[in-house]
This record gives C-alpha cells, structure tokens and sequence, in this order.
C-alpha cells in the first residue's frame, strides 16, 4: 500500500486525499442520521444499573432494620421474663434493703423496654420510608425499562437501514486510502479527529481556507495550484486543495 502511494505525484496524492475526505464526510452524515440515539441508549442502560444498585442496597438496608428489630423484640421478651422473676422475688422480700435493690432491677428493665420499643417505633418509622423508597425505585425501572426498549428499537431500525450503506461506502474508502501514503494519512486523521466536522482537507474558496475562513496570501494560492508540495492552512492547520482539482473530485 506505502509502495503504491509513494509513486504517484503530488497532484495524484491530494486527489486521493480529498476522495478519502469526500467519502468521511459521506460517512459522517450517515452516521449522525443517527444522532444521539447510541448515546441515549447508553445513558438510560447506565441509569437502570444505578437504579438497581439503590434499589438492592435499599433492600439490604430493610432486612438490616427487620434483624435490628428482631432483635430489639427479643431485648424486651428477656426484659418481660426478668420483670415476672423481679415482681415475684419482690413479693419474698424479707427486708427493706432487698426491696429497694429489687425494685431498682424493676426500673431498670422497665426503662429497657421503653427503650427498645421506641427503637422499634424509630426503625419502622426508618423502614416505611425506605420501602416506599423502594417502591417508587420499582416503578422508576420499570418506567426506564420501557424508555429503553423503544430506544432500543429505533436505534436498531437506524442501523439496520444505515449499515449496509455504511459497509458499502466503507469499502470504497479502504480502496481510496490505498493511494495515501501511511505518513499522509496519519496527519490527515490527526487534523481530522481536531475538529468536530471532521474536514481534514479544505479548499479554497473565495481566497481563503474554507476550513477556518482565513485568507490565503496569493503566493501561497499559486503554490497550492501548482501541486508541487502538501500545503496546510497557516491558521488551522487544515491540507489545502486548490477548488479547481477539488471540482474534479465530486462526485456526478
């Protein structure tokens, strides 16, 4: 391919150079007919994932509550069976002092309860809200679920209407880049992938780069008519095709 480059002329490598830009450009228009739909697509999977890793950590988040309040209960079921055991010892007391120390253990899991019941009241509380969370996280997925879905299908009736073009006009751009030597070609895709319209190769139109609309010094016009050398447009670094050889180049 380097060896069938380096032999043809100037003129014949910027003819190249611009049918491999013709056809980019045809490559490019092709492919934003699909716009922002792999995009969307992408961000709405990438949504679902965040949204299933809420929902699962907000699942888990509810069984830790119901295991705290598992426990909280069993706290005041060993409370109620110290408090039958304490009121019955009361009720043997043989002295004030055992009384006092009896009734004190009474406080106590008596206070124990209280507690542990208000950490239950606190955890359902914690658990309703983080269910209706997760319920509202059910149907958000569900409602992206079908967004995607259609996404999807669009996307995939673009490509499918797209592809067997793309593949087409792809071919002939591997058939046009034989002509381009490999060092030619690497500045070329370098320029390109710099701008956002992906024109490498710019012709001159009304005395200036049709790239960045800069003027063109009428020396350095001659020289581009002349097709002796590679010239790039001092301002944006574009290759400059003089309109005439580009007029030759469009397609019928």
């Amino acid at each position: 391919m380097a060896t069938k480059a380096a032999e043809i002329s100037v003129e014949e490598k910027l003819k190249a150079l611009y049918s491999v830009q013709l056809i980019d450009t045809q490559i490019d228009k092709l492919r934003a007919v699909r716009g922002e739909l792999p995009m969307e697509v992408k961000d709405l999977e990438d949504e679902i994932i965040g949204l299933e890793t809420r929902q699962k950590n907000i699942s888990v988040s509810i069984e830790d509550l119901d295991n705290r309040i598992a426990d909280f209960r069993t706290r005041i079921k060993e409370s109620q069976k110290l408090l039958k055991k304490y009121e019955e010892q009361q009720m043997k007391v043989k002295n004030n002092r055992e009384y006092e120390a009896i009734t004190k253990e009474i406080e106590v899991e008596g206070l124990d309860i209280q507690a542990n019941e208000k950490k239950i009241k606190q955890a359902g509380f914690e658990k309703t809200e983080k269910t209706k969370a997760l319920e509202s996280i059910g149907e958000e997925i569900v409602n992206r679920q079908g967004d995607l879905k259609i996404k999807q299908k669009e996307l995939k009736n673009i490509l499918e209407e797209s592809q067997i073009e793309e593949d087409k006009i792809t071919k002939k751009r591997e058939k046009a880049a034989e002509h381009v030597a490999e060092r030619l070609n690497i500045a070329y895709n370098r320029i390109r992938n710099n701008y956002r319209n992906g024109i490498a190769v710019a012709t001159i139109d009304r005395n200036s780069c049709s790239g960045c609309f800069a003027q063109i010094p009428p020396q350095r016009q001659l020289d581009i008519k002349t097709h002796k050398k590679i010239i790039v447009c001092e301002n944006c670094g574009r290759i400059l095709i003089d309109a005439s050889l580009a007029e030759e180049m469009k397609p019928e």
